[in-house]
Formats: structure tokens, sequence, C-alpha cells
């Protein structure tokens, strides 16, 4: 879908875009193609009343939540939002923000920077239009069903929001999408990064051979099935998947521990091969599929992730750069990525702010973003551009 199209439908409200701390450079990328496009854009009824603050240096509105010495905290937003169509983008990983608590220093964790969304929420105070969250690491999503007396956090959080005001939800690659059953009159879209991670790819690595004999997907476990059989669809490649075999006899550390990755798929020998997740969490699964992976004789190893959190630290990953297990690592700039990670010379960063900026443009204007979430079409004609 063209910028074009939609140019002339009259926006929801005034655009009004509030990146928290935790999202900040983010929303700022964000911002700045939004500030570009509009002022690239020309339209005769820009003048009319229905356009008021259409066009704008900035979009970004001044809100913070400042803390009391306890630790405590409130959302403040110094400009009107009256009527405006908000968007509220926030990263719930970043760990690198501190706050002071009886003079301890403390790293904000996912559920401080939750508790900061639903501040700033009550500070519009019902005035905005339209709310929606951008999101991307869906708060609590790791904890999406029960399997003996355990919290709902992901449903409980969703209600939390909805019955917040909140319009709409928009995630990406929810660990299971399912969740949204939660809410099942209210939008909530989960958007996955496949077309950045093929762009990025052939961007950054020029020698790749794209068809079945010399390249594969590989799903590290059964839950990332279908991400994995999409991307290699739309690739022509084929699929190869691991299954966790657990002891279901003991507990430790509050899951049951893996005994070994066992293979399905055709023979590896030779082919550059993908390994596609939803997260990095400590990248221990990762490590482990990638060695099962050069038992069987693979070629080069990407690993591609949308959420990189590395919960363990960068190490392992080095040795295993190092020790040529694995070539490359891609995760999304949707989450906080510390300046480590992005010095390492195995890590490519997939930058997702253009895609974010086209969403929140799109939205604003009323228009249907479906071209966007089954992005097959772009993703033909990068890698029929990549082949020539």
């Amino acid at each position: 879908m063209s910028q074009e199209k939609f140019v002339e439908t009259i926006p929801v409200g005034t655009l009004g875009i509030i990146a928290l701390e935790s999202s900040r450079a983010l929303g700022n990328k964000v911002n700045d193609y939004i500030v570009k496009w509009r002022q690239e854009k020309d339209s005769e009824h820009k003048s009319t009343i229905a356009f008021t603050g259409y066009q704008r240096d900035s979009y970004l509105l001044d809100a913070a939540c400042p803390r009391f010495g306890s630790g405590e905290a409130k959302g403040h937003i110094r400009e009107s939002v009256r009527g405006d169509d908000l968007y509220i983008l926030l990263d719930v990983c970043n760990y690198s923000i501190t706050y002071n608590l009886f003079g301890q220093t403390n790293h904000m964790s996912p559920d401080d920077h939750y508790q900061d969304l639903k501040r700033i929420i009550a500070a519009v105070g019902g005035k905005a239009r339209r709310i929606t969250v951008i999101m991307p690491f869906l708060y609590e999503s790791r904890q999406h069903k029960r399997s003996s007396r355990e919290s709902l956090d992901c449903a409980l959080a969703l209600q939390e929001l909805i019955n917040m005001g909140v319009e709409s939800i928009i995630t990406f690659d929810a660990h299971d999408p399912r969740v949204q059953n939660s809410i099942p009159l209210k939008s909530f879209e989960t958007v996955q990064p496949t077309y950045q991670f093929i762009k990025s790819l052939l961007k950054n690595v020029p020698d790749l051979t794209v068809d079945a004999d010399h390249m594969m997907v590989i799903s590290p476990d059964e839950g990332a099935m279908s991400r994995a059989v999409y991307f290699a669809n739309v690739l022509g490649i084929d699929m190869g998947m691991f299954y966790k075999r657990r002891d279901y006899t003991t507990i430790v550390n509050g899951r049951n521990p893996i005994v070994a990755h066992e293979f399905l798929g055709t023979d590896l020998k030779g082919k550059d091969v993908v390994i596609i997740d939803d997260m990095i969490s400590s990248g221990d699964s990762m490590i482990d599929v990638a060695t099962e992976l050069k038992r069987r004789d693979a070629g080069r190893i990407f690993v591609a992730s949308t959420f990189g959190l590395f919960t363990n630290g960068l190490e392992q990953f080095d040795k295993a750069y190092e020790s040529g297990l694995i070539y490359r690592v891609l995760t999304t700039n949707l989450v906080y990525q510390s300046e480590e990670l992005l010095s390492k010379p195995y890590y490519i960063s997939v930058d997702m702010s253009k895609y974010i900026a086209l969403l929140i443009d799109t939205l604003n204007h009323d228009a249907s973003i479906s071209g966007f979430l089954s992005p097959t079409e772009r993703i033909q004609n990068v890698l029929n551009r990549y082949k020539k």
C-alpha cells in the first residue's frame, strides 16, 4: 500500500506519539519517518480544519514518569492531548533504565515498565480520541497458559488495558497469539517481522544461494513451527525442526530439564541454515540446536530472533562465533540493544522503526494495515532483486 492511497482520507485525530523512556530511541526514529513523509505529501485539503496539526516538526509528546524518593512514581503529560489519536510506545524488556529506591539504584523490571504505561494512560484521563498501545514484546506473554494453579498474567494485563480505555494493542511476534482470546471485542495485532529479517539477511550476506539445495530453515522447537513454515514457504526452501525431549519426572528451576534435541528433516550437509524463533532468552537452546546442526554437517548457521534478550550475557555467543558454530545473529531493535551487542562482528541489527511508522501513519488515516501484516509480495520483490 502506498502513502498516496490514504493521504486524501481524514485523520482520526491529531497524531500524537508518546514514546516512554524505555522506547525513546525507537520513538525518535519512528517520528523522523512520519515527519519526513508528511512534509513530502502534497494535498489540496491540508489547509482544511480536519487536517489541523497534520504537518508538524514532531509528533512526540512531552510525557514522563518521575519518581519520588520512595520509588513511587506518577505519570505526567506536559501538553494537551484532547482529541488526539494517541500511540503509546514502550519496551518492557529495557533493563538499562534505573531509578533510586531509598538511596539504592534499582533497574526497571517489566512490571515497572507496565506500571508506567498505566500511569501515562491514567494521565491522559480519557481526553484522547483513541489510544493505541504499541508494545513490541508483549508483557507477560510467556505466562500465556495455565498448566496448574498459576496466574494468567498476560490475559489479565490485556483486560486491564482495555478497561482503562485502550482501543487497540499492537505487538510483535507474540509468544502465543491466542492470548487475544482474553479481549475478543478489541483490536489485537501480532505482527511478524519476516520481511525485515529476509531483507537484512540479503543486504548483509551477499553470497547466499536461496534455493532448496543450498539453504534450509530450522525451527528450534515445536512452538516456533508456524513462523518457520511461513519463512521457508516464502523463500521456497525446505524446513526442519527439533523437538525437546524432556525428563518429566524431575523439575529443575521450575522446568522439566531437556534430555536431548531430536531432529526431523531432510539432509543438512553443506546447507546454509537459518534458525528462526521469537526470542533469544539465555541463548542455551540456540547454542544446543546449532551444535546439533553442525553434527549433521550444516554449513553456515544464522540465528534470527525477534527479541534478543541475552539474559546470560554474550560470552557463549562470542565463543560460538569464534569456534565457527554460529555465523551471524539477527535480532530487532524492538527491545533494548546494549552497546556491547551492537559492537559484535557477528551481530546484525534489524531496524523496525520504518515499519512501525508505516503502521502508525496508516492507522491515523483509518486505512487498512492488512497489506503490511502479510508481506509475501514485498518479500518476493526483494528476493527477485537479490537474485538478479
